[in-house]
């Protein structure tokens, strides 16, 4: 899978043309052996190495996971929920957040600037389960004015 990261914008100057290199590999890549990475990036590996460290230590890298197979472990119903609070103040927005986090179904959620205030990406195994998920967790959160679903239907391109 070909990755391309956006193009940074990052004026301190502290990421290079190798920083970036790093970065696209690893985004391919989480367990590319170093001297592989150093071998792709052209440098050799101390300083490659150097960097990769200084990399994770300045927050560029967050941490590696595995990227899951959703379809195999019968998790490939992907709804978008839309969500209307009944409250924007500050509290009520930490404390949709705080309870937000707690529902595992729910991979994805954004503060909107738009007609809703939360953009919810929710994975279950399929429409029945969602409807559970979102009328008594989602629906239950903190807040809740009211939810509009859109269910996809294909994923084009999603990112790991």
């Amino acid at each position: 899978m070909e990755v391309c990261l956006p193009e940074l914008s990052h004026d301190d100057g502290s990421l290079d043309s190798f920083d970036r290199k790093i970065l696209e590999e690893l985004a391919q890549n989480g367990r590319i052996p170093v001297a592989e990475l150093a071998e792709k990036v052209g440098l050799s590996k101390t300083p490659c190495q150097n960097r990769f460290k200084r990399l994770i230590a300045d927050g560029f890298i967050q941490g590696f996971k595995a990227i899951l197979n959703p379809a195999k472990m019968n998790l490939d119903h992907i709804a978008f929920a839309e969500v209307k609070l009944t409250n924007t103040q500050e509290e009520a927005l930490m404390s949709f957040n705080a309870a937000v986090k707690k529902i595992r179904e729910v991979e994805e959620c954004h503060m909107i600037a738009g007609r809703f205030d939360y953009l919810l990406k929710i994975r279950t195994r399929d429409i029945k389960k969602y409807r559970l998920v979102l009328g008594e967790r989602i629906s239950n959160l903190p807040y809740v004015a009211s939810t509009s679903t859109n269910v996809a239907m294909e994923t084009v391109k999603e990112r790991g």
